[in-house]
């Protein structure tokens, strides 16, 4: 896998939105071999190709300034008429240039018959040569434009397909007009539909469209997000869950639809749970631990790393992104007195207060610390309180908690101790 930095446009270019390119890639798991190439240091390179197209008589300077094309587009739009550039330097003649004026190098493109790209995925289209214009190459400052330095980079690194959203449809005609002009064999092409939001329109920031690092910060797994975006427009049977290395084995251009295809932030929360749940224990305790940690300003014991290590698998089976099981598992790294949400405070009424005071007393004579002999323990004190278990386990779970929700009370009693237990329950009892 080879990468190219397309940055020819200098002033969105910077070190750091490309940094931001190479961070998002890695963190998604596409490594490159070699190093990446920056299309603007190549820039010799496609000043020498319009050269050579100069010369052969396939390209041209053009002197036209920009009012006077401005003036162009505007007069054509009042007549009806394409605003297209109108050749007016095609033919004519260089010693008529105005002082003073750099020029572009334009493409002599083709005026008449048509561009013809049988796409792979949108299968024959054909353009009326007509509807194109003489593209400039180079500007008047001798940078090269996307459309010449794109061509002239996927030539030099022997490019044998183009992959990209079909909104660049319209460039490829042009650029297949470059690689035939210079007698290049043309690499295959294959446009695929672009991803569109919830309500069927192109995906854009007021649908949550975000730099890559903005889901890893949101919780997802790359690992979630490739399988999701893989699944956007393409399939493989009835299969929702693909690794990289089945996805590598199965991928193939025919089975990529026409259609757009719609981003559905819960579509990708399910599938992402489902990375979460499958995981090992301790591996998603590290993809993690950096959100709990943020979320507590500090780093976590000894002690609070294994409380959480007892009840993570439990509370994976409730967490949908890594934000979701950092938060599910703060309580068990919380200091005392513990905050108490909403719901837990309505649970924790004064009876509740007097139960888990007469249930802290029980649970001190209790030997056996282990699920069972707390399960034990409680379920005999709900007897003799004459209580169904709900009644006394909902108050000790937002004691025990702070939140009405949580893993299986036993296993949180377990996974607490029996001093830190009782502690959080005499304190919710003052």
């Amino acid at each position: 896998m080879l990468l190219r930095v397309e940055d020819t446009d200098r002033a969105r270019s910077t070190e750091e939105a490309v940094e931001a390119i190479y961070d998002g890639l890695r963190w998604l798991g596409l490594d490159w071999d070699d190093d990446a190439v920056s299309q603007a240091s190549r820039v010799a390179r496609h000043q020498e190709v319009a050269n050579q197209l100069l010369a052969d008589g396939r390209a041209y300077r053009c002197y036209a300034t920009p009012e006077e094309l401005a003036k162009m587009r505007e007069t054509a739009r009042a007549e009806g008429r394409s605003i297209l550039y109108d050749g007016r330097w095609r033919d004519r003649d260089p010693a008529e240039a105005p002082a003073g004026v750099d020029p572009v190098i334009r493409l002599k493109a083709p005026r008449d018959g048509e561009t013809v790209v049988d796409d792979l995925v949108q299968g024959r289209v054909v353009v009326g040569n007509g509807e194109l214009d003489d593209l400039v190459l180079l500007r008047s400052d001798g940078t090269p434009t996307y459309m010449l330095a794109v061509v002239v980079d996927d030539h030099d690194m022997a490019v044998t397909h183009v992959i990209r959203g079909d909104d660049h449809f319209t460039n490829t005609f042009r650029q297949r007009q470059i690689y035939d002009l210079l007698d290049w064999t043309a690499p295959a092409f294959a446009h695929i539909p672009l991803i569109h939001g919830p309500d069927g329109a192109k995906l854009s920031k007021r649908h949550g469209a975000l730099a890559v690092q903005a889901y890893r910060d949101m919780g997802y797994l790359p690992e979630a997000v490739c399988n999701y975006l893989l699944r956007l427009g393409w399939s493989h049977g009835d299969d929702e869950i693909i690794s990289s290395a089945q996805a590598i084995d199965w991928f193939g251009l025919e089975s990529v639809g026409k259609s757009p295809a719609r981003f559905d932030f819960e579509k990708l929360a399910s599938l992402n749970g489902h990375y979460i749940r499958d995981s090992d224990p301790e591996h998603m305790f590290g993809r993690m631990l950096p959100f709990l940690e943020a979320r507590l300003s500090r780093s976590i014991s000894d002690i609070e790393r294994a409380r959480i290590l007892i009840l993570i698998n439990e509370l994976k089976e409730r967490s949908k992104t890594l934000v979701e099981l950092a938060d599910s598992a703060l309580f068990c790294a919380a200091g005392r007195p513990l905050p108490l949400d909403e719901n837990a405070s309505k649970l924790l009424t004064e009876d509740a207060r007097a139960l888990l005071s007469r249930l802290a007393s029980a649970l001190t004579d209790v030997h056996d610390w282990s699920t069972d002999g707390i399960e034990n323990a409680i379920r005999a004190f709900a007897d003799r309180e004459a209580l169904k278990f709900g009644k006394v386990a909902q108050p000790l779970r937002a004691a025990l908690t702070g939140t009405n929700k949580s893993p299986g009370i036993f296993q949180v009693l377990f996974a607490l101790g029996r001093d830190e237990s009782i502690g959080r329950i005499q304190d919710v009892c003052i």
